[in-house]
């Protein structure tokens, strides 16, 4: 079959093959075909309705209609190619044809009847021209999800070798600019080195985040387990409460266990906290309770602060790539924070939701899937990394992970001890 002949695809997942013969493949008169069961099954229930149609001259309208009905239902699950489906229409129309007319012969059917046959084959020409349209558009369509994936993936992969490359040579200059800013201590130049330390800081951290956001597409981005959420929240309040100089506190703590990747988390929530740091104040108040859906299946990292809040008109882009504010201090973010703990949230199957207005805080949630809901999806999965992340720049210790099964009495023992040390 000439290659503009190729079928052009199945509708809806109906395989169309290039048409061949029960033994290997065979010319025939309209190209290599292919037959399967359904068209000798067609064909034979084609044969004996047109006998039907010679012997009951009378009774000729039923098998006629039968044929083209199975003609049509046979063309639904075996979309040919152009060559082949002219080939059998026309077949079709002859011999359907020449049995009326031989009935018209005999006498036993008016002439008018011949008229159903070329009023058939319109209708069925129309419903080709629809398939063949519906097809087309399928393959575009298919083009189009292939080129977007292409597309996406060479991002992915710019990303992550842009952040690999740009690593190793921000680190060596960090080193050089941090040795010089040793030097030139009590210096005038002093303040100048400190701007380059910083902004060589901030690219440090950018290029970090730009590789956990690359790879959260990935399916072995994750490496799932269940934790105890209250106790992750009590673990990320001791590393923050000394890095930065605000109003800590508890609030409500559910006993609630979510299936999540414990150092992915980590850095979701350490972006959200650099988040609240860098917009409130000193005398601020950031409090962050862990609360449970209940039986909707899902439990919230809620870290809620006292700052300037944010306007309502900014709020539908603050999850957008380097989009950066600016806090109370002066202080400029990667633009990226936001960015990635919304997509270490939706890898988990969860997303992130925040209330805010403009001078009354801001209060960010953390939706996860809860334990009870994904059990079973994680029950062969390997174990995650031994270490918490540290806030991203933020001078915070790294604490090592608890077990996964951390005794309930054990929690409370260290809620009511945290509780006693924030009121001192």
């Amino acid at each position: 079959m000439p290659p503009g002949d190729q079928p052009p695809g199945g509708l809806r997942g109906w395989r169309t093959r290039p048409a061949q013969s029960l033994h290997g493949s065979r010319p025939w008169p309209f190209g290599r075909v292919r037959l399967e069961w359904v068209d000798i099954a067609w064909g034979v229930f084609s044969v004996v309705n047109l006998l039907a149609m010679l012997l009951f001259a009378r009774w000729e309208t039923v098998p006629f209609h039968f044929i083209w009905i199975s003609l049509t239902l046979l063309y639904g699950f075996r979309v040919w190619s152009a060559r082949p489906t002219v080939w059998v229409l026309a077949l079709v129309m002859v011999t359907t044809f020449a049995a009326i007319l031989l009935d018209v012969r005999r006498g036993t059917e008016p002439v008018d009847e011949l008229n159903e046959v070329p009023l058939m084959a319109a209708m069925f020409a129309v419903m080709v021209w629809h398939v063949q349209r519906r097809l087309a558009a399928d393959r575009e369509r298919q083009r189009m999800s292939e080129e977007n994936v292409r597309l996406l993936a060479a991002q992915r992969r710019f990303l992550q070798d842009a952040s690999h490359q740009l690593r190793t040579p921000i680190t060596i200059a960090l080193g050089h600019a941090e040795l010089l800013a040793g030097e030139l201590a009590g210096k005038p130049e002093a303040s100048d080195i400190q701007v380059v330390v910083g902004e060589l800081s901030r690219l440090r951290r950018i290029g970090e985040r730009l590789l956990v956001i690359a790879a959260s597409e990935d399916p072995d981005f994750l490496r799932l387990e269940p934790v105890a959420l209250d106790g992750f929240t009590m673990e990320v309040m001791r590393r923050w409460r000394p890095a930065a100089q605000r109003r800590w506190r508890l609030g409500r703590l559910d006993e609630i266990a979510v299936v999540a990747d414990r150092e992915r988390l980590g850095l979701a929530v350490d972006a959200l906290l650099e988040n609240a740091v860098r917009h409130t104040g000193t005398r601020d108040v950031i409090k962050l309770s862990a609360i449970s859906a209940g039986d909707s299946g899902t439990a919230a990292l809620v870290i809620a602060d006292g700052g300037g809040g944010i306007p309502a008109a900014e709020l539908a882009h603050i999850f957008d790539r380097f989009g950066t504010g600016t806090g109370p201090a002066g202080s400029r973010g990667t633009g990226l924070g936001l960015a990635l703990a919304r997509a270490i949230a939706r890898a988990h199957g969860g997303d992130i939701l925040v209330r805010s207005s403009a001078g009354a805080g801001s209060e960010f949630e953390l939706v996860l899937p809860t334990g009870h809901t994904a059990r079973t999806a994680v029950g062969n999965a390997p174990g995650s990394s031994s270490h918490s992340s540290s806030p991203a720049g933020e001078p915070g210790p790294v604490s090592t992970t608890k077990p996964v099964a951390e005794n309930r009495e054990i929690l409370r023992s260290k809620r009511h001890r945290i509780r006693q040390r924030m009121r001192q």
